[in-house]
């Protein structure tokens, strides 16, 4: 078990602390204190022991730790209850398998890597270890099944606008879930429920993002926040600016409603105004026209080249050469 306490102490301190100081507010042995001193190493910490000054923590692991998420984070509920694993096959599966089990809104189900990641579709999200983001959030709202896109919505401008204050990236959002640097997508939103017809009792939404990924492992037209800033960025603390900005847009959403969110949503979009081919379940053709404009439940307006508009709630779509 980790001493948070300990951690934090260290955290706190720019130089050195006495092992006598530390016992004093801990109210344990100096014993004690190198035994969790060992246990942080072995997670990864960095920390010096200098005999007459004392203990020094020098540098962080790159690891997504509950304790660190949990660090200085304001956020009311999103992220206060952290499921940690090193690895699972989704954390979309184990997150809804905790929702329908009573776990709390907000809860956060995070890995360092995944073996069965997935996106839209089913298709495979790649998720290999320390280098991406890869976590599913509980999310328990008032709404009708019909407006569950409204937290796509949110989740996109959440993540948008937090590599713009963490990385001074000017990410886009491809409709309906793709977040898009450089025209590179670099990650993605999912959600799946658990509703009846007129209410719904959780949301997962769910988000991989290509962080630290090396470019030649992923699948062109794949891009990764890495090469677009050049150099290894911090996961944890881009992590929590999107928690930030996650709860902030969403309890912005329950005080509100949606006008806002969509606002801010079009701002970032990359498919407002373009020339599209939208590829649509159930269609034996692909619609082609100009993507106008998304409405209050997420779904995007297109005007075909008959001149007629179509509402479109799902589909693949491709942005044409004007």
């Amino acid at each position: 078990m980790v001493n948070t306490e300990l951690l934090y102490i260290l955290k706190r301190e720019t130089g050195y602390i006495s092992g006598e100081e530390i016992s004093g507010q801990l109210g344990i042995t100096r014993a004690a204190i190198w035994k969790h001193i060992q246990e942080l190493r072995n997670l990864g910490y960095d920390i010096a022991a200098v005999p007459h000054l004392g203990y020094k923590l020098l540098s962080l692991p790159d690891r997504l730790y509950p304790w660190e998420i949990k660090y200085h984070l304001k956020n009311k509920f999103i992220g206060k209850a952290v499921y940690y694993y090193e690895n699972l096959s989704s954390t979309m599966d184990t997150a809804m398998d905790l929702a329908l089990n009573g776990v709390s809104e907000g809860a956060l189900i995070i890995a360092e890597g995944q073996t069965e990641g997935r996106g839209r579709m089913g298709r495979l999200w790649l998720s290999p270890k320390y280098k991406g983001i890869y976590f599913s959030l509980i999310i328990k709202p008032k709404i009708l099944p019909q407006q569950t896109p409204v937290l796509t919505l949110i989740s996109a401008v959440a993540i948008c606008q937090a590599l713009k204050r963490h990385l001074g990236i000017e990410a886009q959002i491809k409709w309906p879930n793709d977040i898009l640097v450089d025209d590179r997508k670099v990650g993605g939103i999912l959600t799946e429920m658990n509703a009846e017809m007129d209410a719904v009792h959780a949301i997962i939404v769910g988000v991989g993002i290509n962080v630290n990924n090396d470019k030649g492992a992923l699948p062109y037209p794949a891009g990764t926040l890495k090469e677009a800033v050049g150099y290894e960025i911090n996961r944890l603390i881009l992590l929590k600016y999107i928690l930030s900005y996650f709860e902030d847009k969403y309890l912005q959403f329950q005080r509100q409603g949606v006008d806002r969110i969509l606002e801010e949503w079009r701002h970032f979009s990359a498919t407002l105004g373009k020339r599209i081919k939208l590829s649509v379940v159930g269609k034996r053709q692909a619609l082609i026209g100009k993507a106008m404009d998304i409405d209050y439940d997420g779904g995007l307006l297109v005007r075909l080249d008959s001149g007629l508009t179509e509402r479109v709630v799902a589909g693949d779509i491709s942005h044409c050469k004007q």
